[in-house]
Formats: C-alpha cells, structure tokens, sequence
C-alpha cells in the first residue's frame, strides 16, 4: 500500500513537478496530528492547548476537533474537555484554553478528531501565594539552515524545568541559502524567501515537523514572544531591513499575514483581537512577575534614522511603555523579570555603538524607563534577552555605575544565545569588549545553546549550556558558565556550579498516541498530502507531499464533468517531502479535483480556478 501527504504549499517554476530532498520528519502514527501538540501561556487556572489536523480527503470547511485534559497519563481523572472545529481558514490548526484548573499543576491533555487520538500532551499552570522556586528554559534564533535543533532535544531530555521562554526568531523568512550553513539536509520550505500567507504558513509547519521541537512542545508549555525574523528582518512598525515593497508588496500585509500565521501556529493567548499586540504578563505566585514585551512590531521606528536620544525614536511606544510602568509600579512580586528581544545594556567601543538595532539605538526612551525604575525603587529586576545569537551576563548601568562597588546598577541582564543562528561579527573580540564595557561580566560570541533560569527567593541563576556541534545531526552538549543576583543586590555574581531541580521529575507524556490502534494496511501507506497553495487559484498552485518509500506519483486535474484537463507523472521520487508546483493559468475558472496517484494509493482535493 502507500499513502500521499499535502503538507503545504511552495511556489516554484517547473513544467509540472520540482523534488526537493527530505526535510523533516514525518511519523505515520500521528495521523491525522501529524504537527504534534503544544501548550502555552500557562496561568494559574488555565492554558493554551494546540494541535494541528492533516487529511488529503478533506472537503469541509472545517473538522469536529475533541479535546480533554487530565491531571494523569491514562486520561482517566479528566479535568475538563470540550469540543471545537480546525478550520481551513486557520490553516486546520485549532486551540482551546482550558480552563477550571488547579495552580501549580502538572496536566496530560489530547484531541480526537476524524476518529483518531493525537499525541498526548503535558503541560503545567503557573502557581499562586508564596513559592519558593521555579525554573525556566529560555531560548532564541532556531534558524533551520544553520543547523539540527539539538538545543530543543536536550531541554526535553532534561525534564527539570517547568516552562518553556521563546524570545523570537521561532522561524527565519529567507530563502534557500539567503542565511545558512549549507547543510546538504537542513534546507528552508518554501525555497524563496516567504512573503504571503500561503509562505508563512508553510514554514511553520516545516518546523512544527521537526521532531525535536515537536516532542519539546509536547512535553511543556511555551510562553512565545516573536523577534523579526517572524516578519523580516531587523523589522519595526513601518517596515523592515529585507523588506523591499517595489517587488513584495506593502509592508502592512506582509505583516498582517506574519502575524496570522504566527497566531495560527503558536500555542500563544492573544491579548485583543488584533494579531500585532502580543506584549503581556505572567505571574508566578508572589515569586515572580513576568513582563514579555515587543521590541518589534509594536511601536519601534526604522533604524539608523535618527539621533538615539531622539524623543521621537520610540522602542515600545507609550501604550506599551504605560503598560509596563504601571506594571512594575504595582507589582508585588520579589522579582520582576522581562522578557524581550534587543540587548537594554549599553554596548558601545570607543564611544562608538556596536549596533543601532539595541536599545542603544533608542536611547531617549531606554533612559525614560530606567528613570521610572530610579525613581519608583523597583527592586530586583531581570531582563532576558534573544535576538544577537551569543551569550552576555551584563549589569545594567546607570550613569553613575561602578563595577568594582556594584553601585549604579539597575539590576542584570541575561542574553541568551541561539539554537543554531551563527554569531553577528561585532568587530572586535570578547576581551576587547569587555574592557571597553565593565558592566558586561561574560560574553560568548560563538557557541549555540540554551539556559536554565533557576529562580528563587534568595537569587536567580543563569546556567548557559552549549552544542558541540549544531552542523551535524549526533547531538552533544557541555555545561559552560553561571552567572546569578541575590535577592536586593543588583550586579551579577560568577556562580561555581550550575543550578539543579531539587524536586521530583514529572512523568513524560507518552511518546505515541494511546487508543488509536494502527493497523497493517494504513501503517503501511505511503503518500501523505499535507495542503494545495493557494486554494482558490489564480494562475499557479503549489502541491506538497510525503513519501515513505521510492515511488512515482501521477498527477491528474479533474473538471466538474469528470473530464480530465492535466495529466502528468513525477518518476523515482525520493523517500521525505516532495513537492509540485502546477501552471495551471491555461485552464478555465470553475470547480476542479487534483488527484494524486501511487500504486496503491490515491488522495483527492478539491480546487477551485477564479481566473
């Protein structure tokens, strides 16, 4: 038998079929959630639950999607459960937040839908009233060409944090090559650099399909924030670096659907029904309030245009900026932590500033805030920052800052390096930044990784561990530095050793669906049709597909009247994601149905032709 997938679409130029090599993995056990399931913005009584549903036979707008949660593995103390539909215009990606549930909890969650069981997800709410700790895994920059996700596998593996911090660059929008290590299996989907809808949604699922980011998301909740690379890069409210409207449009809509998919994909709580305001807040008893802000898309104002204490040069901008002040100002937590995506330190060699796309490059308002903090004795505060790809430890200072006193400081920032994405050339080494900045007590500008944030009530560590290797798919990792505040002292500490869980391990989620029985004949098919792009057609569609074995495919279009319009054949593809792209701009507009074909197997969509 074989069986087809549509995953989803690309837009290549061919006279009717382009094979690309295997790029992610595909478990035919997982139908029809192939993409997994992921939680996210967990509150004390509630989460985000996600999945995503695939079937080539689909012709309804929209699929029945169960789900429950259970406080254990067999499901059998169900919590909550509910019902709601995956629907083709969000992509048949469906969440729900379930809510009713107790504080400080570890829960089992699962959806059914077209009669089969997804993976079994685990999550965890926040906690209230007084805690003692809590411990986070922060991550940034997982750019799929420049390497193997191992950052992600060995977080799962771990199993001894609760949380799950993104700081941006979830997905990178370049095409093939545009910002990669050129590795022969790690190739960008779409091959262009993505710029509509049909784009966006495509390389979220490319990376969904990753396994170790896939078992990650099963296995703990993610608290998202985007960075630019989920638009384009170096972007702000106007526009962006790689961005160029002449030939990809206005901006607005290339972020208008960025943003969709973003939302579409991600296990993230929207704030308003706008997909672009996504700054908010967690808490974590009387432990900690988290501050996740947009350094982005929100209010920032092209870079390089201006003078840096330029009043009119926003970062935040003031609904943002009155949001966290008043945040702050109100806050009864012991610590106060934000999480965004530029670099609040000064960074700057021989008065020079290393890089306008920090906060250094909107200075006015940088110096507005730490006036507030001033002012308002806001105590123990911790910035986490993405974005640069290599690991800094920095006190943040205040003009009046002196290392070896630990006075002028307003608290520590942690930057966090990236999954994969190389390290930006700052220009001059680590030692000769560091003399240039002493409020900057570690820098690593090469290694990949992630960290560990052990927080509690006497002082938050930061535990950096790095890849040995992110360009080769046998993964290894070494612990390399800590760094920690105490609790009302405001510069960072070398700590001797990293931090450790001194409580009990949860217990995994199981790996594979349970009560979802496979048998021969389906375990055995071999084509797997993930999407059709853009349906309804103009002049191209893009067809995407899986095969677990060596076969030719045939591909047939069909009219209303059963009269078959195109015909043609795709010989010896290879086992992994394939696609085709289709010019069908000859044929008429009205109703049509693409069929795909093995030897033994056949999968159906429905088109329609506008044009």
């Amino acid at each position: 038998m074989s069986k087809i997938i549509l995953l989803l679409p690309i837009i290549y130029a061919v006279s009717a079929f382009t094979q690309m090599d295997m790029r992610a993995s595909i478990d035919p056990l997982l139908y029809p959630f192939y993409h997994g399931v992921a939680s996210g913005d967990p509150l004390s009584d509630r989460v985000i639950l996600w999945t995503r549903l695939t079937d080539d036979t689909l012709t309804l707008d929209s699929v029945q999607v169960d789900w429950r949660i259970s406080t254990d593995t067999s499901m059998s103390n169900i919590v909550n459960s509910g019902s709601g539909y995956a629907k083709a215009s969000k992509d048949w990606t469906y969440k729900i937040d379930a809510t009713g549930l107790q504080p400080d909890t570890w829960y089992y969650y699962d959806f059914n839908g077209l009669g089969k069981n997804s993976l079994r997800g685990r999550t965890k709410t926040a906690p209230v009233g007084d805690i003692d700790s809590v411990r986070f895994a922060i991550v940034s920059c997982s750019n799929w060409e420049h390497g193997y996700f191992h950052a992600y596998k060995h977080l799962k593996d771990r199993n001894d944090f609760d949380c799950v911090l993104h700081l941006g660059d979830y997905i990178y929008e370049y095409e093939t090559g545009g910002f990669s290590a050129n590795i022969s299996e790690r190739i960008n989907e779409p091959s262009h650099e993505i710029i509509t809808l049909e784009d966006y949604r495509l390389r979220y699922s490319h990376y969904r399909l990753d396994s170790d980011l896939r078992n990650l998301h099963q296995q703990f909740p993610f608290i998202n924030i985007w960075d630019d690379h989920e638009t384009a890069n170096d972007s702000y409210i106007d526009g962006a670096d790689n961005h160029d409207p002449g030939t990809e449009g206005a901006w607005l809509d290339r972020k208008a659907v960025a943003t969709q998919a973003y939302h579409e994909w991600l296990p993230i709580r929207s704030p308003n029904s706008s997909n672009t305001q996504i700054y908010r807040k967690f808490a974590w008893g009387d432990l900690i309030d988290l501050h996740m802000l947009d350094t982005r898309l929100e209010a920032r104002v092209e870079q390089n245009t201006g003078a840096a204490n330029d009043p009119n040069r926003p970062l935040l901008g003031t609904n943002q900026f009155n949001w966290l002040t008043n945040n702050l100002q109100t806050s009864n937590a012991r610590w106060n932590i934000l999480g965004q995506q530029v670099m609040i330190a000064p960074l700057t060699v021989f008065g020079q500033i290393l890089n306008n796309d920090q906060w250094d490059g909107y200075a006015h308002e940088r110096d507005q805030l730490f006036n507030f903090i001033t002012t308002n004795s806001i105590e123990n505060l911790v910035v986490l920052t993405g974005d640069i790809h290599t690991s800094w430890v920095n006190d943040i200072p205040l003009n009046n800052y002196d290392n070896s006193s630990c006075t002028g400081s307003l608290g520590v920032e942690f930057v966090v390096t990236s999954v994969t994405s190389t390290s930006f050339n700052l220009g001059f080494a680590s030692s000769a930044i560091q003399l240039a900045n002493s409020h900057v007590h570690y820098a690593d500008l090469q290694k990949r990784g992630y960290m560990i944030l052990d927080v509690n009530k006497t002082r938050i560590q930061g535990d950096y561990y790095y890849m040995d290797d992110v360009e080769i798919p046998t993964p290894g990792e070494y612990y390399g530095a800590s760094y920690f505040v105490n609790d009302t002292e405001k510069c960072a500490n070398e700590a001797i050793t990293f931090s450790s869980n001194t409580g009990p391990l949860p217990i995994y989620a199981p790996q594979y669906p349970i009560a979802n029985p496979i048998g021969v004949e389906e375990a055995t098919e071999n084509l797997v049709v993930f999407g059709a792009y853009p349906n309804p057609i103009i002049d191209e569609i893009t067809v995407q597909f899986y095969l677990f074995e060596a076969e030719d495919v045939k591909v047939k279009l069909y009219d209303i009247a059963g009269k078959l319009v195109f015909n043609d054949i795709a010989t010896a593809l290879n086992p992994g994601v394939n696609y085709m792209k289709l010019n069908l701009q000859s044929i008429k507009a009205g109703h049509y149905n693409l069929v795909l074909e093995t030897n033994f197997h056949k999968a159906t969509k429905s088109l329609i032709k506008v044009q």
